[in-house]
């Protein structure tokens, strides 16, 4: 029963892992088709800022919205700076992006050093038996389901989702009904980085906040992602809980990094066979 219930918890966390970092990047690559380098930082700015909220005294359970919304603010602010004048120029916005990504690390580095900088992990742990679980990593997962739910009923079942579905998909019938394409591309953009702000601020108690954190994430994020197929919120979801399972059983069996390539030699062998992804075969949608 211990053996069950742990493997059930360490694939339930590696989903969510897969859900936190890839979700915001569902949306901005996998909708706008924007191939953001800098994505990772802003994971890595979504930990910083909730740190800093923590320090200065604010509560853990405020810091973490407010971390989303800073992140989101921040990402608007790229999109009408930068990404705006990129829409369809694939080579110019991977070097704009790999530049900004230089850029935030560089200057994180140079305000807070390299160091880690950690908060405690709220919550205690719940025992059976000899298994101890801990009750954030029980809110992690909560907190991943109840995104992926959240966004998924936005983008498929709201007039918001419909706009950004339309404007996405066919820019010149949406402009020819009056929408405002900059303001919905920027929106995006901005609710895509919130989203990645928002993981980044709920793993921060667990992984803690430096400078190189988005490299360790971006490149999960991305094979997440791309697996998934052209469904980005559909594709993204079957392609977490796919790799999350692989992750959390060999990683339980043996070690975390038996894992990580063990779910990297699944991406290539997926997209051998699947190279338009996991949701290849299903009529286009969200």
């Amino acid at each position: 029963m211990e053996q069950f219930v742990n493997y059930l918890f360490q694939i339930g966390f590696s989903f969510s892992i897969f859900v936190l970092i890839g979700l915001g990047l569902a949306i901005i690559f996998g909708m706008m088709r924007v191939i953001n380098l800098a994505q990772g930082e802003l994971l890595m700015l979504g930990a910083y800022f909730c740190t800093l909220c923590v320090h200065s005294g604010i509560n853990l359970w405020l810091a973490i919205p407010l971390s989303a919304i800073a992140v989101g603010v921040f990402g608007i602010l790229i999109e009408r700076l930068v990404i705006q004048w990129l829409y369809g120029r694939i080579l110019d916005t991977l070097l704009a992006t790999w530049g900004l990504s230089l850029l935030l690390i560089g200057g994180v580095t140079s305000i807070f050093g390299p160091q880690t900088e950690s908060i405690a992990t709220p919550l205690s742990s719940i025992h059976i038996g000899e298994l101890s679980i801990p009750v954030y990593g029980l809110f992690i997962i909560a907190s991943a389901l109840i995104m992926l739910v959240t966004v998924y009923t936005l983008w498929k079942h709201s007039k918001v989702g419909l706009i950004v579905r339309s404007t996405m998909q066919n820019p010149k019938a949406a402009a020819a009904l009056g929408i405002n394409q900059n303001r919905v591309y920027m929106l995006t953009f901005g609710f895509g980085a919130m989203l990645t702000g928002l993981s980044g601020a709920l793993l921060v108690p667990i992984v803690g906040a430096y400078p190189t954190l988005g490299i360790v994430y971006v490149a999960k994020s991305f094979i997440t992602v791309i697996s998934g197929g052209h469904l980005p919120l559909l594709g993204t979801s079957t392609a977490s809980l796919l790799f999350g399972t692989i992750d959390g059983v060999i990683a339980t069996i043996s070690t975390s990094v038996i894992g990580e390539i063990s779910v990297l030699l699944l991406a290539i062998v997926l997209l051998r066979v699947l190279p338009l992804g996991i949701t290849a075969k299903i009529n286009r949608g969200i």
